[in-house]
C-alpha cells in the first residue's frame, strides 16, 4: 500500500473516531440533562407542568339556613354550577360556540367577545348558577377551555310570605336586604381550597387534594313563627285588596319576650324572581316607614295622666260642645260627648278630652309619658334601616303641639316601636328589646311604669272592642281584647289631606293575661270606609283568632255555660 494510501486511511479513522467521540459526548451530556431535569433539579419543570395542569380551586362554603322558631326553613342554599371559560384556551371561532350558546340563551357575539376582550385573563364567567340540565349539556359539549364551577344558589321556600323580614342575598350569596344581611357575618361560610388537575380541555378531573375543607355558615333560629306569618300575611293582603289600599303592615309580638312573631307587608316581592323590582319594593315598612299614629297613643296620654297623680280612673272631663279651642285651633270630637271619664275617653276616642288631660301636665312630664313607652328611640332589634321615629323637644312645645300630641299627631312612630309600646302596656310597664331570634329566656327590661297604671288602662281600652266603643269588629270570641284604633289625616306638603287617612288599630290579646301585641296599619284606604274601626280592626280579629288556637291559649272571656262545659 503506498503511503498516500495510509495516510487516506488514517484521516478517515480519526475522523470516525472523532464523530463516535462527538455521539459519545452527546449522549452523555443528553443522559446528564435528563438526570440533571428530572432528577437533581425537576423543580422548573415540575412547577411548569403543574402551572399548566393543577390549579388552587376555592371550594364554595354552605351558606346557613334561616329557619323559623320551628325549624321550618325560610332560606336554604342548594348546590348549583355556574359556567366560565378560559380566554387563552378558548378559540373564538370554534364552530362549537354555537351550540354553546344556544344551551345558555346567550347571544353567540357576546361570547366571542367575552374571548377576544379578556385575552389577557383567565377566568370569565359566562354564565351563573345555571339549571342542572344546562350544566349537563354544557358539559357533554366538551369545549376546551369552557368548564364548569360549583356553587350554592339561596332558595326562599315561603317566597313573599317572609321576604321583607328574611331579604335576600347577591349572585354571590352575600347579604343584600333583610336579616341576610343584618347576619351576614354569621351565615356565611369559610371557602375551602383544592388542588385539582385539569385535562386538556380544561376540565376539572374528578377528586383532587383538599388543602383547607369549607367551613359552612351557621344556621339561625329566627323567633318568626310560620304559622302566623301565612295568617298575617293572608289578612293584610286581602284587606289592602279589599280597600284597593296603597299599602299596608302588620307586627305581632309575644308580649312576655319581645320576640317579633310575625311581621308582613303588602305590597310585597318574591326573592326567588327579583327581575323588574325597584329597590323601594325591598324595604320593610314595619321597620323603616314612620307615620303620625293618631288617637293609637291615647292609652300612652291616659297613662301619663294618671301616673301623675293629676287624674284618677273616675275623673271627669267636660267635652262639651265638642269643641276645643286652642291658640286659635279648633280640636273637634266626632260629636259632642259631654261630661266622660277616662274609660270613656278612649272608648270614644276623645280629641278633646285627651288634649285636656295634656294639657294639665307640664311638658316635661308628657314627654316621658310618651318617651317611656320606647317611642323615638332604637327598638334593639338591629333591622337594617331601622327608623327611630322622632318626639319633639318639650322645650320648644307652644300649646297646640302638647294638645295635638295627646292623640297622635306630632310624633312619628313605625309599626314595629307602636307595637313595642303596647308590648308595654300588657307586660305590666316593662320596657324590652325587640327580637327577631328565637330566645329561650327573657331578656332584661326596664320598668318604665307601675303594673297597677297598666292594669287600669287595659281595663279602659277593653271597652274600645265592645259595644259602644270604636273597634268592634276586633273582637275575638271568647277572649278579652284591649285595643285602640287611629284614623290619621296623611301629611302632604301643604298641611294634611282632606281625604286621605292612615287607618289603624292596635292591641294586646287576652286582655287578662296579655300575651300578644299586634298593630295593624293599611295606608291610604279608598272608599267611604276608612275608619281604623272598619279597615284595620278586623285583620287583627282575624289573625288573632287563629293565633290564640294555633298556640293553644286558654279563653279568657267564656260565659258561664261554657266555663263548665270546659271543665267538665
Amino acid at each position: 500500500m503506498s503511503r498516500r494510501s495510509k495516510t487516506v486511511n488514517n484521516i478517515g479513522v480519526w475522523r470516525l473516531n472523532v464523530v463516535r467521540l462527538m455521539f459519545i459526548v452527546l449522549v452523555v451530556g443528553l443522559g446528564w440533562r435528563l438526570a440533571d431535569i428530572q432528577v437533581l433539579n425537576n423543580d422548573f419543570l415540575r412547577y411548569q407542568g403543574d402551572a399548566r395542569h393543577l390549579r388552587k380551586v376555592a371550594v364554595a362554603a354552605h351558606r346557613g339556613m334561616i329557619l323559623d322558631r320551628h325549624g321550618e326553613p325560610l332560606a336554604i342554599s342548594t348546590p348549583v354550577h355556574s359556567v366560565w371559560l378560559n380566554p387563552q384556551e378558548v378559540d373564538a371561532s370554534a364552530p362549537e360556540l354555537a351550540q354553546l350558546a344556544k344551551v345558555l340563551n346567550i347571544r353567540l357575539s357576546t361570547i366571542k367577545k367575552k374571548i377576544t376582550s379578556n385575552q389577557n385573563r383567565e377566568f370569565i364567567y359566562l354564565k351563573r348558577r345555571v339549571q342542572p340540565e344546562l350544566a349537563g349539556q354544557v358539559k357533554s359539549l366538551a369545549i376546551a377551555g369552557v368548564a364548569l364551577q360549583r356553587e350554592y344558589k339561596r332558595y326562599y321556600p315561603t317566597g313573599e310570605v317572609s321576604s321583607h323580614v328574611v331579604g335576600f342575598t347577591s349572585i354571590d350569596d352575600a347579604g343584600q336586604e333583610g336579616l341576610e344581611l343584618a347576619h351576614n357575618d354569621l351565615l356565611t361560610g369559610v371557602p375551602g381550597l383544592k388542588r385539582m388537575v385539569r385535562d386538556s380541555r380544561g376540565n376539572f378531573v374528578g377528586g383532587g387534594e383538599q388543602l383547607r375543607a369549607a367551613k359552612a355558615g351557621e344556621n339561625i333560629s329566627l323567633s318568626i313563627d310560620l304559622r302566623l306569618q301565612y295568617l298575617t300575611y293572608q289578612a293584610l293582603k286581602s284587606t289592602v285588596n279589599k280597600f284597593n289600599a296603597r299599602s299596608g303592615t302588620a307586627v305581632v309580638l309575644d308580649v312576655k319576650t319581645g320576640e317579633v312573631l310575625a311581621m308582613v307587608n303588602q305590597p310585597s316581592f318574591n326573592p326567588n324572581n327579583r327581575r323588574g323590582l325597584k329597590t323601594s319594593d325591598f324595604r320593610n315598612r314595619a321597620v323603616t316607614d314612620v307615620f303620625e299614629p293618631g288617637s293609637t297613643v291615647k292609652p300612652f296620654t291616659v297613662a301619663g295622666g294618671l301616673k301623675s297623680g293629676k287624674f284618677t280612673v273616675d275623673s271627669i272631663i267636660d267635652t262639651k260642645p265638642g269643641l276645643f279651642k286652642v291658640s286659635g285651633h279648633t280640636i273637634r270630637d266626632f260629636r259632642d260627648y259631654g261630661q266622660i271619664d277616662l274609660t270613656t275617653l278612649i272608648q270614644k276616642s276623645s280629641n278633646v278630652a285627651a288634649s285636656k288631660v295634656a294639657l294639665a301636665m307640664k311638658p316635661e312630664t308628657l314627654w316621658h309619658s310618651f318617651s317611656a313607652f320606647g317611642l323615638a328611640e332604637s327598638t334593639g332589634a338591629y333591622f337594617p334601616g331601622e327608623a327611630m321615629g322622632s318626639m319633639p323637644d318639650p322645650q320648644s312645645w307652644r300649646k297646640l303641639d302638647r294638645a295635638t300630641l295627646a292623640y297622635g299627631y306630632g310624633v312619628a312612630t313605625s309599626a314595629l316601636q307602636l307595637a313595642r309600646a303596647y308590648a308595654v302596656l300588657g307586660n305590666g310597664g316593662i320596657l324590652r328589646p325587640v327580637s327577631f331570634i328565637k330566645t329561650d329566656t327573657v331578656p332584661l327590661g326596664r320598668r318604665v311604669y307601675s303594673n297597677d297604671v297598666m292594669k287600669q288602662v287595659l281595663a279602659m281600652m277593653e271597652t274600645v272592642v265592645k259595644p259602644g266603643g270604636t273597634a268592634q269588629q276586633a273582637a275575638v270570641t271568647n277572649y278579652t281584647v284591649a285595643g285602640k284604633t287611629g284614623t290619621i289625616k296623611k301629611a302632604t306638603s301643604g298641611g294634611y289631606a282632606e281625604h286621605r287617612y292612615l287607618s289603624s288599630f292596635a292591641g294586646v290579646i287576652p286582655a287578662k293575661n296579655p300575651r300578644l301585641a299586634m298593630v295593624v296599619m293599611v295606608d291610604d284606604p279608598q272608599g267611604d270606609k276608612y275608619y281604623g274601626g272598619l279597615v284595620a280592626a278586623p285583620v287583627f280579629s282575624e289573625v288573632m283568632t287563629g293565633a290564640m288556637r294555633l298556640l293553644n291559649i286558654a279563653p279568657d272571656d267564656l260565659s258561664s255555660t261554657q266555663l263548665r262545659v270546659a271543665q267538665k
